[in-house]
């Protein structure tokens, strides 16, 4: 979430201040689940404002509550770099009733996220995806059943087949969890498509660690995937396995909160594209 710039007549500016910096995402992602349990630890600050705009400064675009923009928890402005992703963020704010619920704001805290955080860290956040490339979740195959290595080929295979038809970036696979190394010169091309950019960067990273697979990440930032069919294929193992012993009401719910986060960060990477 963001925090807006002067006095909070509510909650006060410094314990509106506290309690985003409480709730924030870490770069590296955890279990959504959890931070929401965490957060319901903390009272939610009520909604002190009216009006929610948009507006222009710095040469993008950030939210106005009251006429106020709103800054991060670092205590930047929550700028956009277009309309639409600003606009996007403000239907946030604006949706919030009586309290300020971050947890219903996923692309709010995304962008939070690649402005206080990953820009400052950039190239060390560019190392971990690149780090997660190295040992892909599609590389390792199941070596039975028959049904479940059918599936992962079907939904793994065509993004090796891009990577490699057009990136000139091709890996080995390996049977069950033996470690295989990869070629450098295909991680070398894996890291010429990770995104500079913070948002762009913050999304794939967010991608990268939901799925466990920067490949899956790179493909959705690429447009040769969209998120429905990245996220299946992150699901390929889980879904054989629930088909077999049926669902889990504590995974599901899970599952269903950081397909929240997914979409947050494939929304982004269209709002700025």
């Amino acid at each position: 979430m963001g925090d807006p710039s002067g006095a909070d007549p509510t909650a006060g500016g410094q314990t509106m201040r506290a309690f985003l910096e409480d709730i924030e995402e870490p770069v590296a992602g955890d279990d959504p689940i959890a931070r929401a349990r965490a957060a319901q630890r903390t009272p939610l600050p009520k909604r002190f404002y009216t009006d929610v705009s948009v507006g222009e400064a710095d040469g993008g675009f950030t939210i106005l509550l009251d006429g106020r923009p709103v800054r991060t928890p670092a205590r930047g402005l929550l700028l956009a770099p277009t309309r639409p992703l600003a606009e996007a963020m403000a239907a946030e704010w604006a949706a919030q009733e009586t309290e300020i619920n971050p947890f219903i704001m996923p692309l709010t805290r995304l962008v939070n996220v690649a402005l206080d955080r990953v820009g400052p860290e950039a190239e060390a956040v560019r190392d971990e995806v690149v780090g997660y490339a190295g040992s892909d979740m599609l590389f390792y195959r199941a070596d039975g059943p028959q049904t479940l290595v059918n599936r992962q080929a079907t939904q793994w295979d065509p993004v090796l087949d891009w990577l490699s038809g057009s990136h000139d970036a091709r890996f080995f696979l390996s049977e069950g969890i033996r470690h295989v190394t990869q070629p450098d010169a295909s991680l070398e091309r894996v890291r010429a498509l990770v995104p500079q950019n913070p948002l762009k960067l913050a999304a794939v990273h967010s991608i990268t660690t939901l799925t466990g697979s920067a490949l899956l990440a790179l493909a959705v930032a690429e447009g040769a995937l969209d998120a429905d069919t990245a996220w299946a294929a992150a699901h390929v193992d889980e879904d054989f396995n629930r088909e077999q012993w049926g669902e889990d009401e504590i995974a599901t719910a899970r599952r269903a909160a950081r397909r929240t986060e997914m979409d947050a960060a494939a929304r982004l990477l269209a709002l700025i594209s």
